[in-house]
Order: structure tokens, then C-alpha cells, then sequence
């Protein structure tokens, strides 16, 4: 009788925590579930849904969910900016789209801050020797707190800075989803010709010269002599354009970065980018980013006025001898440029 009780009292203390145990798995089940329906989320004014972290909060929080309740007028001038470049994606969606995936070598001009959490794409002749600089500074791989002590050349190295395309499928997509990205744009002739005038006409850049100047002088003038297919260091800014709306220079290669299209390097119709910053507002636009990334207290885009930039003014007298046939093939290859950013057709144009 009493070996029985006891065997009643066991039997009893294993059904209280098998139901207990059951108890608590069902609350987690029920608590995983909930969880799984009702992230913590905070809804933005541009309708992207970003899930709160704790501690510091991210470039991307800050921009979407400022702390301040009323927008300020930067962050509705970017808005505007990411706008037109939805807006002109969707209108120009066979020229835009002509390829739906990209592969990691479309991302090699995507830098990588994993410390601030924020992706830059570099477009040449857009201040992006001083945007590498501040990136080596954010980074913490390089031995610089203050980007103009870094060396322009230093600043170009490609182990100075980790790259997109060296990250796997996953990681890029992660990244992409979660970082804040930025480019900067420029009026794409006024870039142009920064473009040839750096390199075709400093005697320095005998690369240049070699690979596309022999090239662009075989190709476009006619009784050259053999010093110039030998050298290529003379070309003229008539020839340059001539060799960009040939169809067969990009049959053979794509364009150079240097006058590549920004919607070829960036890919802004397949990337969403969350800031766009223009070279025309530099400064201002650099250091809201800065702020973004919470070290504009400390940190300042570098400001120096380079007294050989190409300006507006530059750029017209370039245009002078090109003619109205080759305006218009030209302005038809960087077309998606100036309708996605939001530039005007140039005045000193001829186009009908």
C-alpha cells in the first residue's frame, strides 16, 4: 500500500512538469509568434520600414526617423533628388533596365564603412579623392584622423578601402538592405571635360595617353603623324567626343570610369540610393552625411578651392567647335544622366 502511494505521488510530480514545461514552451510559441507579426518598428515619412537597434542609432535611422518630428528642408531636397531618380527610372525603363541582376563586378565602385554603416559609390571627377579620404578616416584603416593628410595617390590605393564586390551573395544583400548609400554627381559635360582636360592634356598621364590617346588619334584624325600614334599625348576635345559616340568604343570595352555614365557605375536604377549629393552643393550636402553618420561634430568634409577645376564657363568654350550632329549623339549617351539628376540641357548647346 505504501509502495503504491508513493508510486502516485511520482506520477503526480512528473505530469506537474510535463506541465509546466508544456505551459512554458506554448508561452514562447506564443511570445515568438508575436514578435514574428509585431516587430518594433518605427514607421517613416517615405514609407521604408526600419527595425530599431539598440544603442547608437544608424545613418539610414537618422535619415528616415529623425528624432525631430518636422523634416528639415535638406532632408526634403533629398527627397526630391531620390524622386526624380525614381521617376526617370520608371519612365526610361527599357534604357534603364537593360540588365535586371547585377553581378558583384557592377559593384566594385560601392565603398564599404561597416563602422558607421554606410555605402558610397565613387564616381570620378566628383570630389572622390576627398570622399576616399573621409572614407579611409570613417573606416579606421588607415593612420589618419584628418583626410587631407592623406596622400591623393594613397587615397586611390584599392586596399585602402573594402569594396561591395568582395562581400558573398548574402552579405551584399544584407548590406544593400541595411546601410545608408550615397553617390555625388556633376553636370555631366562640365564632368566631361574635368575628364579630358585631367587626362589628355597633363603630360603626367602617359597611361592615358598610351592605352586611349594612340587609340582615339588612330581612329579620329586623319595624316597623323607617327609620333602622334606613337605618343597619343596631343588629343583634341573635337577628337575625345568623336571617339565616345563612335558604336564601336564601347563594342570593344566599356567606357572608361572617368567619363563612364554614373547610371552605368552606380546603377541607381537596380540600387537604392538614400542620399544624392551634387557637386554644385558639395559641402553642404558632405556634411549632412557626416552628421548622419553622427561624427559631424568632429569631422568636416575638407574645403579648398582648386583654382584649375573645370567650370561652367570652361565647359562652353570646349562645346564651341563641336558640332550639332555630334552635340546630339553626345548628349544622347549621357541623356539618363541629366534627366535622373536633374540637369538642364546646357545653354551653349545647339540642340533643336
Amino acid at each position: 500500500m505504501k509502495q503504491a502511494l508513493m508510486e502516485v505521488m511520482r506520477m503526480n510530480r512528473i505530469c506537474r512538469m510535463v506541465l509546466v514545461t508544456c505551459f512554458g514552451s506554448f508561452i514562447l510559441v506564443i511570445f515568438y509568434f508575436q514578435s514574428m507579426l509585431h516587430p518594433v518598428i518605427r514607421r517613416n515619412p517615405f514609407g521604408m520600414d526600419i527595425c530599431c537597434r539598440k544603442g547608437s542609432r544608424s545613418p539610414l535611422q537618422e535619415l528616415y526617423n529623425p528624432i525631430q518630428l518636422e523634416l528639415s528642408n535638406t532632408a526634403i531636397l533629398h527627397q526630391i533628388r531620390r524622386d526624380q531618380v525614381t521617376d526617370t527610372c520608371r519612365a526610361n525603363s527599357m534604357s534603364s533596365r537593360k540588365r535586371r541582376v547585377l553581378t558583384p563586378n557592377d559593384l566594385k565602385h560601392l565603398v564599404v564603412d561597416e563602422n558607421h554603416e554606410m555605402i558610397y559609390c565613387y564616381v570620378p571627377k566628383v570630389a572622390c579623392t576627398n570622399w576616399k579620404r573621409v572614407m579611409m578616416v570613417l573606416t579606421g584603416r588607415g593612420k589618419y584622423s584628418d583626410p587631407m593628410e592623406i596622400p591623393a595617390n594613397e587615397a586611390h590605393i584599392s586596399s585602402n578601402l573594402k569594396t561591395l564586390n568582395q562581400y558573398s551573395i548574402p552579405e551584399i544583400n544584407h548590406r544593400l538592405k541595411s546601410y545608408m548609400k550615397f553617390l555625388f554627381v556633376r553636370e555631366p559635360f562640365e564632368r566631361l571635360v574635368s575628364a579630358y582636360r585631367n587626362k589628355f592634356t597633363q603630360k603626367y598621364n602617359t597611361s592615358f595617353h598610351k592605352r586611349y590617346g594612340t587609340k582615339i588619334v588612330r581612329r579620329q584624325r586623319k595624316n597623323a603623324t607617327q609620333e602622334a600614334l606613337r605618343k597619343g599625348d596631343d588629343v583634341k576635345f573635337e577628337e575625345f567626343v568623336a571617339y565616345l559616340i563612335d558604336p564601336n568604343t564601347q563594342r570593344e570595352e566599356p567606357f572608361n570610369e572617368h567619363w563612364q555614365t554614373v547610371y552605368s557605375l552606380c546603377h541607381p536604377c537596380h540600387i537604392h540610393y538614400d542620399l544624392i549629393g551634387k557637386y554644385e552643393t558639395l559641402e553642404d550636402d558632405s556634411n549632412y552625411i557626416l552628421q548622419l553618420a553622427g561624427v559631424g561634430s568632429y569631422l568636416k568634409f575638407p574645403t579648398y578651392a582648386k583654382s584649375t577645376r573645370t567650370t561652367d564657363e570652361m565647359t562652353t568654350e570646349f562645346f564651341q567647335n563641336i558640332s550639332l550632329e555630334h552635340q546630339t549623339q553626345l548628349y544622347e549617351v549621357y541623356k539618363l544622366d541629366f534627366l535622373m539628376f536633374n540637369y538642364s540641357v546646357p545653354s551653349y548647346l545647339k540642340l533643336e
